[in-house]
């Protein structure tokens, strides 16, 4: 069973940016979709991000879009968000999430597609 473990959180002034990484243990990461989660306090999980197997797809929430940019790289087992011009309604825990699936292109937008969770890493944004 693949394990995830997300780092790269931490306190960032209001437009500044942060890079998540997502390293992930077994050897499935290439066969997997990957996404991005993000819930804030009082608040339910939501989409930020995913990317499919091949990265050639990606989708985002409109609220990142143009400002959050998701990767891979299947060689080192890892998937990333770059965030930049980071907003105070970007704090929130962010979770990366995996899921094999034999859909080489196809990305995942729906937290209960995903089978595979991080415990999730605090992002926090100051005025």
């Amino acid at each position: 069973q693949v394990q995830l473990v997300e780092s790269g959180g931490g306190l960032v002034q209001a437009g500044g940016s942060l890079r998540l990484s997502c390293a992930t243990s077994g050897r499935t990461f290439s066969m997997s979709a990957m996404g991005w989660f993000r819930q804030a306090p009082g608040k339910e999980r939501e989409f930020v991000a995913g990317i499919s197997r091949s990265s050639l797809n990606t989708d985002y929430a409109d609220s990142v879009k143009g400002r959050f940019t998701v990767s891979r790289d299947n060689a080192e087992n890892t998937a990333y968000l770059q965030m930049n011009s980071l907003k105070l309604e970007d704090t929130a825990v962010y979770y990366c999430a995996a899921t094999q699936t034999t859909f080489y292109q196809m990305v995942l937008t729906s937290s209960g597609q995903y089978a595979v969770w991080g415990q999730g890493t605090q992002v926090t944004v100051s005025s």
